[in-house]
């Protein structure tokens, strides 16, 4: 599966990673698993590993962020992780290198680079990644292999999530064979300051319900700021407070930006995915997110899922 891929890796002298912008645990376990693994392999390499930080997962962190100039992408190999969309990528200067490659587990929306494996039977980008080094006999150190499985654990929802299956324990398996300590990853991952938990129980007092079974949370940019929290910690971190509801198949998260209406859309029996593309976003099929205009498309957005429980 990654033939053309381990070829562009063994020919290129230098490398730069990307991921999309906002990243969770698995865009950055992706990236970070990639560069140890191809700088172990191949110690004359220049391997940069390129983007913003998300405070949620910057324990995660083994290296900061490179700041590089445009002429490093002059003869270089991009390479793309975890990303289903251009306007998503976190540094847009990939374009500019020699050569582009896309490796992602989210359901094919564009063709970002020249060189591309989309792949969702796997539950993480990460172990995406497992199975590059395991096809190409690539370096997997205990350092690798402890950020590729965070980025396992966080994707799959400590391995709940519907998308998990038989392959993800192989892979899972594989990386632990490699010897980390997870207590470690599970300590930072689920261990939360006291304000965080009083965040969660405020957010949890805004939840709505609908009677087609949805249930969402409309964050104004008020209230975001007068929260004290960051809004990736908004976003995607309080849209998990429904995730547990009896009787709710579908969700959704709203949060008013200076830059449009972040959305986070999940369920645990529809294809929302489909509804995220119309309004210009993407993912999985039961976890998705996009940006919209404003509070009324907002609202159109929760019609459509309303309708999609009404049609079953």
């Amino acid at each position: 599966m990654f033939e053309k891929i381990l070829e562009l890796i063994r020919a290129y002298p230098r490398i730069i990673i990307h991921r999309h912008k906002n990243p969770d645990g698995d865009a950055l376990g992706s990236q970070l698993g990639l560069y140890h693994m191809i700088c172990d392999t191949y110690p004359d390499k220049e391997v940069y590993t390129v983007g913003d930080l998300t405070p949620r997962y910057a324990f995660m962190l083994t290296r900061p962020m490179d700041e590089i100039d445009d002429s490093i992408y002059e003869g270089a190999l991009a390479i793309v992780l975890d990303t289903s969309a251009k306007s998503l990528i976190s540094d847009e200067r990939y374009q500019t290198a020699a050569a582009t490659v896309r490796i992602d587990h989210h359901i094919f929306v564009e063709e970002i680079c020249t060189t591309e494996v989309t792949d969702t039977s796997f539950e993480s980008c990460c172990g995406l990644i497992t199975a590059l080094a395991i096809e190409g006999g690539l370096a997997v150190s205990p350092v690798a292999a402890k950020a590729l499985y965070t980025g396992m654990v966080t994707d799959s929802g400590r391995f709940r999530y519907d998308s998990t299956n038989a392959q993800t324990f192989r892979m899972a398996s594989f990386l632990m064979e490699r010897g980390f300590d997870t207590a470690d990853i599970y300590k930072n991952l689920y261990a939360d300051e006291l304000w965080s938990i009083q965040l969660r129980a405020g957010f949890t007092l805004k939840i709505q319900t609908t009677p087609h079974r949805v249930a969402y949370i409309y964050t104004t940019r008020e209230e975001a700021a007068e929260s004290g929290a960051d809004n990736f910690t908004i976003s995607r971190g309080m849209v998990g407070t429904m995730s547990e509801i009896r009787g709710i198949d579908s969700w959704v998260n709203f949060t008013e930006t200076d830059g449009g209406v972040l959305c986070e859309i999940r369920s645990n029996r529809y294809n929302i995915n489909p509804i995220a593309v119309k309004y210009g976003g993407g993912g999985h099929q039961k976890a998705s997110g996009a940006t919209l205009k404003d509070r009324e498309e907002a609202m159109a957005l929760l019609a459509d899922l309303c309708a999609l429980s009404e049609e079953e």
